[in-house]
């Protein structure tokens, strides 16, 4: 059976080395690790053993290896990616021959499908620390929170760093039209709302509208399309582990898909006008938002008439939110005007707008992310430890 299976999924020819090494003769087995490698946006190489000369580390990142093939394999030596699958989760023997080939996790299906598929998803995507994730929430209507989301994006994008715009608010009318790039091509929304379980992070970027150095996920122009909690945290899932910057423009309340979009974020960036009618308003949703994010700060913005010293002082605006300062951000004048002329928010990098945002990128880079921030980005890969036994 070297190189060829009876399902009709596509295998590596062994010219490409993204995808997994499945090492097994049994059809049904075949057939789901197949099934697994295409849930992972995955293209395997299938194959009876380990390539000749090949027994060390210069194969497939990953090698998954049938129980009915692991004795032929015995005693090849201890590698990093061997997994040994079999049926039965309880047989000893499965444990034995996997201390036999060296594997680093013995699994057992269907048991651990969920597991295998981040695994197999992770050996081709690569592993790294996941995107600093910022949400940005308007603490009343028109208080300016797609505006900063943008800038945000924009002021990343131009250090370099890998960034991804999302648009989380379907009533907020596509922040692609903010960045100018509604023409742009690229999928929006609607072409994810069935996506569920794991999206190949890689794939998800190169089919997004790129604009001004960024990636970003907007909504199109037709009837609004309501995105399913399932599927807001797969997409931003997949987003994240690119590693970078994800910035996300949140709406003001908390259904059960923000609260999806939220559990991901490590900041929550709340934009309050300093004047005490935007402090009530802000408080409340606030209160929504501290109910799935942990860690919330205020910006403290201007808006017009308090440009000439007629709002509330920052401190007090957090004083009166009972959240922490992130800082202040100034209203600038002709701002909105500049806007409507197809301005891109924090493109002018010596605008107050452009500078507040370098400022809070170089401190939240320099560690200021929080307790469940830096955890986060600390922590284990998406896999876990569930679902195998390590060896």
């Amino acid at each position: 059976m070297s190189g060829s299976s009876t399902s009709d999924q596509p295998v590596r020819s062994g010219e490409e080395r993204d995808g997994p090494l499945l090492i097994t003769e049994d059809e049904q087995l075949l057939d789901d690790l197949l099934r697994l490698c295409a849930a992972a946006g995955a293209l395997p190489e299938v194959g009876p053993g380990l390539p000749v000369g090949k027994a060390g580390g210069e194969c497939a990142r990953l090698v998954i290896v049938g129980a009915d093939c692991a004795a032929r394999l015995s005693g090849v030596g201890r590698r990093a990616g061997v997994i040994l699958v079999g049926r039965d989760a309880d047989d000893t023997a499965l444990l034995r021959q996997a201390v036999a080939i060296g594997a680093e996790r013995v699994l057992a299906l269907p048991e651990g499908e969920r597991w295998l598929v981040d695994r197999i998803a992770d050996a081709v995507e690569g592993v790294g620390p996941p995107a600093l994730t910022v949400g940005v929430i308007g603490g009343r209507g028109g208080a300016g929170a797609s505006t900063l989301a943008g800038a945000l994006a924009v002021t990343a994008a131009r250090t370099g760093e890998r960034t991804l715009l999302v648009d989380g608010d379907p009533l907020g009318g596509g922040i692609d039209v903010l960045l100018g790039g509604e023409k742009e091509k690229g999928l929006r929304w609607p072409a994810f709302a069935e996506s569920r379980g794991r999206v190949a992070g890689g794939a998800l970027a190169e089919s997004l509208p790129r604009m001004h150095s960024l990636r970003v996920l907007s909504w199109d122009r037709g009837a609004e399309v309501a995105i399913p909690p399932a599927a807001m945290r797969a997409v931003l899932a997949a987003a994240r582990r690119r590693g970078g910057a994800v910035v996300v423009d949140l709406p003001r309340r908390v259904d059960e898909t923000a609260a999806e979009a939220l559990a991901q974020v490590d900041l929550g960036l709340l934009l309050v006008p300093a004047e005490l009618r935007a402090v009530a308003a802000a408080r409340r949703v606030a209160d929504g938002v501290r109910m799935v994010l942990r860690d919330v700060r205020v910006v403290a913005c201007g808006a017009p008439g308090l440009q000439y010293g007629g709002g509330l002082p920052a401190a007090e605006v957090a004083r009166l939110m009972r959240l922490p300062l992130a800082g202040e951000l100034p209203w600038e004048d002709g701002v909105v005007e500049d806007l409507a002329r197809g301005a891109v928010p924090g493109a002018d990098a010596r605008g107050p707008l452009a500078r507040f945002c370098a400022g809070f990128w170089g401190r939240v880079r320099g560690g200021d992310v929080g307790d469940a921030g830096a955890a986060a980005r600390r922590g284990a890969g998406p896999c876990g430890e569930q679902g195998g036994v390590p060896v």
